[in-house]
């Protein structure tokens, strides 16, 4: 099991009006910072073939799980995975066209990567990816590809999902990073507020613990690691056959 626990600080330059004038934050004074607060882990999969990736940036949550040949899953998603790194939010225009120009930057790598070797044809990887945008209306971003899933925890409600699955009696996403035809990913916006959750999972961790189960356990915990806790519990109990990944973000102010 890999457990892992990152504070994404995504923050502006703070500073403070004082007489009219702009002025340095006060020593000792707490600096609001809108960001997330994020919690993540692979609980391994038994048939030992590791399949997921995720990558937990400044801004920028990413998670994949790929698809090829035997022990190429893990290559596929790492492709993905690297490729939207380099890619990159390029703030040059909606935060939404940039995501999805990550998503398409990941398609080009995984069919570029099985074209060069016939080893690994065949490779293809689901991709889902968040984006907080801080500004006076605080957002978060999405773009999703495949049989993965992202949850939006709204602070006291119950969680709703705000992704639909891209594949059919599990088999291989046919609108996956890498598939023959262009990705056509979804891609939206949900509001933030100070407490919601997001969080993105595998189809590893639905396929464990259940919807309902899973989306109950969402909302436990005082922060995500707990939250993380509690479904690492669940999974042990199943001992998963496919890696499991989960990423488990809480938006906050202070």
């Amino acid at each position: 099991m890999t457990f892992v626990v990152i504070t994404i600080l995504i923050a502006c330059l703070p500073v403070m009006a004082v007489r009219g004038r702009r002025a340095a934050w006060p020593p000792g004074l707490p600096v609001p910072r809108p960001r997330l607060v994020a919690a993540g882990g692979t609980y391994e999969g038994s048939h030992g073939h590791p399949s997921d990736a995720y990558v937990v940036q400044e801004r920028l949550i990413a998670v994949a799980d790929g698809a090829g040949a035997p022990g190429l899953g893990q290559t596929a998603a790492a492709l993905a995975l690297s490729a939207v790194v380099a890619a990159g939010p390029q703030h040059t225009g909606p935060l939404e066209e940039d995501l999805e120009g990550c998503a398409q930057a990941a398609h080009r790598a995984v069919r570029a990567a099985a074209g060069r070797d016939p080893v690994m044809s065949g490779l293809v990887s689901t991709l889902d990816l968040i984006m907080l945008d801080p500004g006076e209306s605080p957002r978060l971003c999405f773009v999703h590809l495949g049989n993965g899933a992202i949850w939006h925890c709204a602070k006291g409600e119950t969680p709703q999902p705000l992704t639909t699955s891209h594949s059919f009696d599990g088999g291989p996403p046919p609108r996956g990073i890498g598939s023959a035809s262009a990705p056509e990913p979804e891609v939206g916006t949900v509001s933030l507020r100070p407490g919601d959750r997001v969080v993105v999972v595998t189809d590893g961790v639905i396929q464990a613990v259940g919807v309902p189960r899973m989306t109950e356990l969402f909302t436990v915990g005082s922060s995500p690691a707990a939250c993380l806790d509690r479904l690492y519990d669940e999974m042990a109990a199943v001992e998963p056959k496919d890696d499991a990944t989960v990423v488990i973000a809480e938006f906050v102010t202070v």
